[in-house]
């Protein structure tokens, strides 16, 4: 009979955070994605046609046995997660899309081309700007035999055990 899920948790949700940003329309948005992916750490994501942007960023509080340390004062997204939505075993994460470096972006955008960009008053005002919105959430699918994403990365999927 299988474990507690927690049993086997290895904090993946502990390890990122992802936020949605606005879908990229023209050749500058791209160019500010391109950007984005130059820096360790960070992919992009698209999920049901919503574009997100992901950190790879490990919890202060996330504890050597993989609990966490402030438990009972987390904080209210930590608090309305759920095993249902883990994502030590939801598998498949369903992207359509799934950017870790500038390479994939550019071997998208070969298949997909943008439009032109049009001149704003905003060009060349600094940094590009995230929208955020609410955090994402993984997608439930139960158990899963698909081992990677639509880029073939490794995902976690929790396998039979004795």
């Amino acid at each position: 009979m299988p474990g507690i899920l927690c049993e086997h948790c290895t904090a993946i949700c502990c390890r990122y955070i992802a936020l949605p940003i606005d879908t990229p329309q023209d050749r500058g948005d791209f160019d500010d994605v391109r950007w984005y992916l130059m820096h360790e750490g960070v992919s992009i994501f698209v999920e049901d046609g919503e574009w997100y942007i992901s950190f790879n960023a490990t919890c202060r509080h996330l504890q050597p046995d993989q609990r966490c340390g402030v438990y009972e004062t987390r904080p209210r997204i930590c608090r309305q997660y759920s095993t249902s939505e883990c994502d030590y075993h939801s598998g498949d994460y369903g992207w359509e899309q799934h950017f870790t470096c500038p390479e994939h972006l550019d071997e998208y955008l070969r298949a997909h081309p943008p439009r032109t960009a049009r001149r704003s008053r905003r060009a060349g005002r600094g940094r590009p700007r995230l929208k955020v919105r609410a955090p994402r959430r993984a997608r439930s699918s139960g158990f899963s035999t698909a081992p990677a994403d639509i880029r073939r990365v490794p995902l976690p999927v929790l396998g039979a055990w004795s």
